[in-house]
């Protein structure tokens, strides 16, 4: 499960995520500061995109870019779950994975 605190996130319902799949950047980073969530749309923008789940559940595919995290298998996340985080969100880039650790 994907728990959102980007409250501005139109994939984003009672903080849980709820887009079909979503895209974790960051490629050589080292701290969870500098990864971001390429999914984010802005709900002022994206209103009617809340679920985009074909099935109506919640969002448990987790593509990542971020090669220097444990998690990532061959661009998978392999954690339980994962927290994004970020405060006044305009773009993606000001979103953060705060599950991230660095291999």
């Amino acid at each position: 499960m994907i728990s959102c605190n980007v409250n501005n996130c139109s994939h984003n319902s009672t903080g849980t995520c709820y887009a079909n799949s979503i895209n974790i950047g960051g490629k050589n980073v080292s701290k969870s500061e500098n990864t971001c969530c390429g999914s984010f749309l802005d709900k002022s923008s994206y209103s009617n995109l809340t679920n985009s789940c074909s099935d109506n559940s919640v969002c448990n595919t987790i593509i990542c870019n971020v090669g220097t995290c444990r998690y990532n298998r061959g661009k998978a996340c392999t954690a339980n779950g994962i927290q994004v985080n970020g405060q006044n969100v305009n773009l993606y880039n000001e979103t953060n994975c705060s599950t991230f650790k660095l291999k």
